[in-house]
């Protein structure tokens, strides 16, 4: 079946014989796709809209996939059922990320695993996970219509990390391929630019952006 490349990367990160959760399904394609390619054995889609559920229905039905597929209309982790073990979120704000772990930290005991490609706020989001007892076992980076996405896979454990470390991925920096360099790149060109826009007043945010270029300028040397 068709499916790009961030949704195919995230499906094929996705324990065998897990019981995964897709929040923010949209049209439930990763779904589909974790049932019929990868074998899973049931998967839980679910929205807090109905529109891309309809879609999303439409799509179960054209695949043949009603018994394997479960829709659900809910907001965030409400959808969890018994046995889900595993947890998927992408195309999300970071910061609405953490609220959906917030809201339902009582289903963390049976989530053996996050995997999660926020939009933005990442290290917001690498803090939340880590501090419930998660650690990032996988980072992986996906160019998708010129943008970089990144996702982030996180199991159970405690491990702690550097500010450093959770700023630039303590798998990613380890890499030397030439997305992870592009990835890099584009973060220090951005951060140049904060730099440059801060008002003078906000002197933790300047030291901050200072650090995080420094860090950018070793990783990148």
């Amino acid at each position: 079946m068709k499916i790009n490349n961030r949704l195919k990367t995230i499906g094929d990160l996705v324990p065998l014989y897990s019981y995964p959760l897709d929040i923010g399904c949209d049209h439930a394609l990763l779904s589909i796709y974790l049932v019929k390619d990868k074998n899973l054995s049931k998967v839980v889609a679910s929205d807090n809209k109905s529109g891309p559920l309809k879609k999303a229905l439409e799509n179960v039905k054209f695949y043949k996939v009603e018994n394997k597929v479960k829709l659900v209309e809910a907001e965030g982790l409400d959808s969890y059922e018994e046995g889900i073990d595993t947890v998927t979120i992408s195309g999300m704000g970071g910061l609405n990320i953490n609220k959906i772990i917030d809201d339902n930290r009582k289903y963390l005991k049976y989530i053996k695993t996050f995997i999660l490609s926020p939009n933005n706020y990442s290290i917001a989001v690498k803090r939340k996970l880590t501090k419930l007892g998660y650690h990032i076992s996988n980072e992986v980076l996906v160019k998708e219509n010129k943008i970089i996405y990144e996702i982030l896979v996180f199991t159970k454990g405690r491990k702690y990390y550097s500010y450093k470390k959770l700023f630039l991925g303590p798998v990613l920096m380890q890499r030397k391929d030439d997305l992870t360099k592009e990835y890099y790149n584009n973060l220090f060109n951005t951060k140049k630019d904060l730099l440059e826009a801060l008002p003078k007043e906000l002197r933790n945010k300047i030291k901050e952006t200072k650090k995080e270029i420094k860090y950018l300028e070793e990783v990148i040397n």
